[in-house]
This record gives structure tokens, C-alpha cells and sequence, in this order.
């Protein structure tokens, strides 16, 4: 689809404006109302709470609007003991606690989509006051949870420090990416050696000491406590996916990197995702020379938007220097005729126009690399590796990741896309659309303690980069998502099959697959986190003696089950 065939298309229709669909885009970035409350009423709903935590009346709305609640209570602790005197008002009272961030996430481990106005369910906001940051040494930082990525990556760059990979968006707090063992992309290229201080795997594997709110028996209440990484219960505190609450990490980090990004998209789909053994511009081709990129497919068109980074000391002739982070003002803010496709999709239900939207946000992609000079770049790592702001189109996200080895990252790409193809187009060819968005691919390494440097150290035990037992070949995880406008119909059809196909194609025979806890997953043809067979039997499955032992660990730090919500209350029953 050609820039003048979407045109023509719109002209179609030309009292249509894309005002209506980016008002509502605007309000999914808008940041969560509160209300001031009225003493009486906090005094006659929340009695004896702490005097010196003021409370209020808010709304809660999820990244893709999916959830959304209104006139819940919420309170912003000064300080941890602020945090601890909270959750023990809400032990006392029958309440339970939910840790709020930057709400950017997809899956219901904060509140369910049911939530009422009325429930006993306390919002605790780390971002306006759970912020410090500091270097404890040269290799080390600590910082509080509610501190967001870009904030963090701005202050280590500021001390020539930075991370091998993280996750796109800088707005997301520290603790909630940790919660979810959030990810960049990137494993060693040819002939690298990891720097000192530095992962491959997850955020969560960089921490060596944390603080959190637990039981305490002795006295009798919860209580602030610190467990180093040596510790056994720390490591269900890595990635504790919401059922625990953390205040205050240590980070091992180490020296920072410029990295060159070079964006294309000129590879076609049936080469870049080929079957291994060819000899053409392979996603692994790619892997192994570089060790950093990310595809976005999207739906409905052959040429991928392939991203590779690359270390590069020195800049690149070619490149364009970046010195602030999101270089590509063209996805990041919602263009015309993106936003006027979405929204008559969303308005008029023509959800038949997802090859042209798919089309569409290809050309926009193309173009906008050109125009604004970002098809390479390079610069200090945040600058390429934060490029997601809440002023893009929000989307539906499922997610997974397959644990393999790095030989087997083309095969494992190559049937996943020729069975997502080939289902998209059966469904094409019946009148239905499931997918109006793209497929995201990225690449990572596991969760190796020995990262550290710290002798004793343990794997996160719920991070999906977890180390699968007894198979200390499986080195790599391939990271798959595939987005999609809220409410499309036929979407959760369509994942539960992607999702059947990976739980049956990589069940731990040659490679094993694990959900992405922030993403979406567990589907029925109706909804996601609903399949009890997965929730139940394939999840815990996936990480073998670990789940049972971070469960046990989990319930006997929080035994009154003030951390809890729907969702984690089926999976840790």
C-alpha cells in the first residue's frame, strides 16, 4: 500500500477527522485523576488510618485501557516506614495493597477488570515520593522503586555508567519492570564479552540487595526488611509479579556504551524469517554478528521494520548523533492517518481495514526513518534503547518467550511467523481481522546470577529468563508479541491459537515456553488469564521446582495475603 492509495482511501470520506480517536489516546496517556478527600468520609471508610499519609480518591486505567476503575482509594507514602504503617492499617482493617507505578501494563496483577468503586482495595503510589537515587559505589546504585527508567538510565549515564538492554518505555517505574522481570534485547555478538557489571538477562538480575514489606513474626506485624542476593527467600522477591512490595533496590551496573541503531526496511519477511540454512539476510544472520535487534512485523505486509544496535565506541560516519532518548517522533506521537484508520476501525467497527492500517503504519515507518534522519543513529545507550512514549497508539499485547538454544533462534522465529501467517491469512480469507497491529520479536539471554559478581548469588525464581533445570544448553529466550486494537473482535481466538501452538511446538522437548507476565496470555476464545489449564498446569509447569518453592516463600512473607488480586490468587493458590 503506497502513501497515495492510503490517501485515496481517506479521501473517501473526507469529513472524517482522527480528532475523536486521538482524544481518546489522549486520555489512556493522561495521568490517573485524584481527588482530594473529604476528611469525613476518609475518617468513616478508612478509620485510623495513618494521620500523616494523606488519602484520595483516584482512577486506575491499564496501558491499553482494558482496566479501568474509578473512585478507588489511593495514598502516596513519603517513605518506607510510611508504606509499612499503610499496609499494616490495611491488615488490620481487611483491606489489601496494590503497588501503583506508571499502570504500563497489560495484565491484571494490580486490580482486575471488575474492580468497584467500593472494594477494600488500596492503591499505593511509589512514583511521587519512592524516588531516591544514589551510587553506593562505582558499580552499584540504589534507588526506590517508584523512580522510572529514564530517570535512572539518565542518572547512571550522567556517571558514565548504563545497562546492556532494557525495556523501550522510560516511563516505567523501577519496581514495576522489576515486578515483571521486564527485558530489553540483546545477547553477546561475534567475538563480545560481557562487561563487568552488565546482563543479558532481565532487569531483576541485576539486583543484589532488595527491601521489602514482609511479615514480620517476631513482632507480630509486617515489617521493612533487606535480603541480599545469597538469599533464598530474595529470590522469589526478584520478580514477585505484584504478591509482595518492594521500596528500595541495589543495582549492579556497569561502565556505559554507545550503541549505533540502524533501522531498514528493506529485508522481506519471507527472507528475514526464513527457514535456517539459507544464506540470505537471516534474523540470526543478524543475531550473531551483532547481538541486538528487534523486528516489527506489521500485519498485513512483507517488510518488517528490523532494527540491529550495535556497539560502537566512536560514531559512525553515516550516523546521526542523538542526545535525548525516543528518536522516532513518528510512532511516538499518533500520525494522521494512523489515527484516522484506528479510529473509524474503533467507531465504525471496519475492522476490514486492517491490511490497509497494517500498511499504512509501515509507510509511516519508511518515511519517517528518511525524514527525520533516524534510520541511523547512535549515540549513549539510553538514547537509542528508551524510543516508546505514552503519547503512542495503545494496543493489546500478548506476550511470550521461548527458552532455547542460540543455534535454534532462526528455527524457532521461522515457525512461529509462518504459523502466525498462515493463520492470519485463513482468518483473512473467512472476513475476519484479529490482528490490526504488528509482530514484535526480540532476542535476550538468561538470567545468569553469576552476572553479579556476587559469590552465592541465586536466578530470579519467576523471571521467565529463569534457567531451565537440566538443560544448561537452552542459553537464549526469543521474545514474541503480537498487538492489536482493544477489542478486535476475533483477537482472543487468534492468540489462544498462537498460544496453543507455542505451549504444544516448544513444550521443554527442544526449547520451552514461558508467558510474559506483563503482556497478555492464558486465553479462552473469549478472554485472556482465563484458561484454567494454563493458569493452573502450564505456568507453574514451566519453571518446574521453582514455582512451588517461590510460592511457599511468597505466603510466608505475606501469610495474611495483603498483596493479592484475582489473578494471583489462581496462579498461587
Amino acid at each position: 500500500m503506497t502513501d497515495r492509495s492510503v490517501s485515496n482511501f481517506l479521501s473517501a470520506d473526507p469529513s472524517w477527522s482522527r480528532r475523536g480517536f486521538l482524544r481518546g489516546a489522549a486520555a489512556l496517556a493522561a495521568v490517573p485523576v485524584l481527588v482530594a478527600a473529604d476528611p469525613a468520609v476518609a475518617a468513616e471508610e478508612l478509620p485510623d488510618f495513618p494521620a500523616d499519609v494523606p488519602l484520595q480518591r483516584t482512577a486506575y486505567r491499564n496501558w491499553d485501557g482494558e482496566i479501568t476503575a474509578t473512585g478507588l482509594w489511593a495514598c502516596a507514602p513519603g517513605a518506607p516506614e510510611q508504606v509499612v504503617a499503610v499496609v499494616n492499617w490495611a491488615w488490620g482493617h481487611g483491606w489489601t495493597v496494590r503497588p501503583r507505578g506508571s499502570s504500563h501494563g497489560w495484565s491484571p496483577l494490580t486490580i482486575p477488570p471488575d474492580t468497584r468503586a467500593d472494594a477494600r482495595v488500596l492503591l499505593v503510589d511509589t512514583a511521587p515520593h519512592l524516588t531516591g537515587l544514589s551510587l553506593e559505589s562505582p558499580t552499584t546504585v540504589r534507588a526506590g522503586t517508584g523512580v522510572t527508567l529514564e530517570a535512572l538510565l539518565t542518572c547512571l549515564e550522567g556517571h558514565g555508567l548504563g545497562v546492556t538492554a532494557s525495556p523501550a518505555p522510560g516511563d516505567l517505574t523501577l519496581g514495576g519492570a522489576l515486578a515483571v522481570d521486564a527485558h530489553g534485547t540483546a545477547v553477546p555478538a561475534r567475538g563480545e564479552e560481557r562487561p563487568a557489571g552488565h546482563t543479558y538477562g532481565s532487569l531483576s538480575n541485576l539486583v543484589l540487595e532488595l527491601t521489602a514489606v514482609v511479615w514480620d513474626e517476631a513482632s507480630g506485624a509486617y515489617a521493612l526488611r533487606t535480603f541480599t542476593r545469597d538469599e533464598a527467600d530474595c529470590v522469589a522477591l526478584l520478580t514477585h509479579l505484584g504478591r509482595s512490595l518492594v521500596t528500595e533496590v541495589v543495582l549492579r551496573v556497569g561502565a556505559n556504551a554507545n550503541l549505533r541503531c540502524v533501522s531498514r526496511t528493506d529485508i522481506p519477511a519471507a527472507e528475514l524469517f526464513a527457514a535456517p540454512g539459507g544464506d540470505g539476510r537471516t534474523f540470526a544472520s543478524f543475531l550473531e554478528s551483532e547481538g541486538r535487534v528487534e523486528a516489527i512485523w506489521f500485519a498485513f505486509t512483507e517488510f518488517p521494520w528490523f532494527k540491529v544496535w550495535s556497539v560502537a565506541p566512536a560514531k559512525p560516519l553515516t550516523s546521526r548523533r542523538v542526545t535525548r532518548p525516543y528518536p522516532y517522533p513518528f510512532s511516538d506521537n499518533v500520525p494522521t492517518v494512523v489515527a484516522d484508520l484506528a479510529g473509524r476501525m474503533v467507531s465504525d467497527g471496519t475492522w476490514y481495514l486492517a491490511p490497509v492500517l497494517g500498511n499504512a503504519q509501515l509507510d509511516v515507518a519508511t518515511a519517517g526513518l528518511v525524514a527525520t534522519l533516524s534510520a541511523d543513529i547512535w549515540g549513549p545507550s539510553k538514547n537509542t534503547l528508551l524510543y516508546i512514549r505514552p503519547t503512542t497508539l495503545r494496543v493489546h499485547a500478548n506476550g511470550y518467550a521461548v527458552l532455547t538454544g542460540r543455534d535454534q533462534v532462526q528455527r524457532v522465529v521461522s515457525e512461529f511467523t509462518a504459523f502466525y501467517r498462515e493463520r492470519l491469512t485463513a482468518y483473512a480469507a473467512e472476513g475476519r481481522f484479529p490482528v490490526n497491529g504488528s509482530v514484535e520479536i526480540r532476542v535476550t539471554g538468561l538470567d545468569d546470577p553469576a552476572d553479579t559478581g556476587l559469590a552465592g548469588a541465586r536466578p530470579p525464581a519467576l523471571s521467565a529468563l529463569r534457567p531451565v533445570e537440566n538443560h544448561p544448553e537452552w542459553d537464549t529466550a526469543v521474545w514474541l508479541d503480537v498487538l492489536t486494537l482493544p477489542g478486535t473482535p476475533h483477537a482472543d481466538a487468534f492468540y489462544r491459537e498462537l498460544e496453543r501452538f507455542l505451549l504444544d511446538t516448544y513444550d521443554g522437548t527442544h526449547a520451552l515456553t514461558r508467558v510474559e507476565w506483563s503482556k497478555g496470555w492464558g486465553y479462552t476464545d473469549e478472554a485472556a488469564w482465563s484458561d484454567d489449564e494454563v493458569l493452573g498446569t502450564a505456568v507453574p509447569a514451566s519453571f518446574g521446582s521453582a514455582w512451588g518453592e517461590a510460592a511457599r516463600v511468597l505466603r510466608r512473607l505475606d501469610p495474611h495475603r495483603v498483596f493479592d488480586t484475582t489473578l494471583l490468587g489462581r496462579l498461587f493458590v
